[in-house]
């Protein structure tokens, strides 16, 4: 059963802070607009956005991430929320490495990023299988411990109340649920991080530039990964959120990591 949910009742209250949206200073109220527009402008070509910010490395990474999941290749029933997860590109593979038991749905505040992610997933024939809801990650309209796994890859950041759609997810989570983030993260590995920010803010707006057309919405995303958390101050955001057993596994030198935790 899909639960929607209407995005003018889902929007959290306006805020009168000030926000980050890369290294500008908005208001918080203005910020999910900023990040909507982003996306709608770069749908189409995401997922290669995604080949040009980690040199093709992101498609390890999700498998990386697919291994922790573990879904069950059996009939038996399991059920994953892929937060953010527009695309497809990570329920696919879920829905690949597991049995027919496993349902995924795929909440995503765009509708530009769900509209490929149906193609694709209409294309790969697992429609019967992987749903694809507009949804907002700080209010989410599924009811309680009704989800196994929640995941949500190269997102968070872009979420304007972190703490917020981490205690949705908590709260969606079945006792013995897991949380699983992949997202970009920091270096700590000497020269590697030089190298990285070289690559960041020279290479890969003008890479974008030259294969979308657009350098800005790029230039965002690398600006917003050096805005997000450390991995440990996240982590223990993660801990605030309720999850036990919160540990982290940096991939790459720390250019992306995984974050784990439970529902206990």
């Amino acid at each position: 059963m899909l639960y929607c949910v209407d995005m003018k009742s889902a929007m959290p209250p306006s805020h009168s802070t000030a926000e980050t949206f890369g290294y500008r200073s908005v208001d918080a109220a203005e910020r999910q607009g900023l990040v909507n527009e982003v996306f709608a402008t770069v749908a189409e070509r995401y997922d290669l956005m995604n080949d040009l910010m980690s040199g093709g490395l992101h498609r390890l990474w999700k498998d990386d991430l697919v291994t922790l999941i573990n879904p069950p290749r059996s009939d038996a029933r399991f059920r994953v929320l892929d937060l953010a997860g527009g695309t497809g590109d990570v329920a696919l593979r879920v829905a690949r490495a597991s049995g027919t038991g496993t349902e995924i749905v795929i909440c995503d505040i765009s509708p530009e990023m769900l509209d490929v992610g149906r193609r694709k997933v209409a294309d790969a024939h697992l429609d019967g299988r992987i749903s694809l809801v507009e949804g907002n990650a700080e209010q989410l309209a599924f009811p309680d411990r009704s989800f196994d796994v929640a995941t949500i890859a190269f997102g968070i950041r872009n979420v304007t109340r972190i703490d917020a759609a981490l205690s949705e997810m908590y709260r969606v989570l079945r006792p013995g649920g897991r949380l699983l983030v992949l997202e970009f993260s920091h270096v700590d590995v000497a020269i590697l991080d030089r190298v990285y920010d070289l690559f960041s803010f020279e290479v890969i707006p003008r890479l974008g530039q030259l294969a979308a057309g657009a350098s800005e919405p790029y230039r965002y995303l690398v600006e917003s990964i050096r805005k997000f958390p450390k991995q440990d101050v996240f982590a223990d955001m993660i801990r605030t959120a309720g999850f036990e057993r919160v540990s982290y596994r940096n991939l790459t030198g720390g250019v992306a990591a995984i974050h784990s935790g439970w529902r206990i």
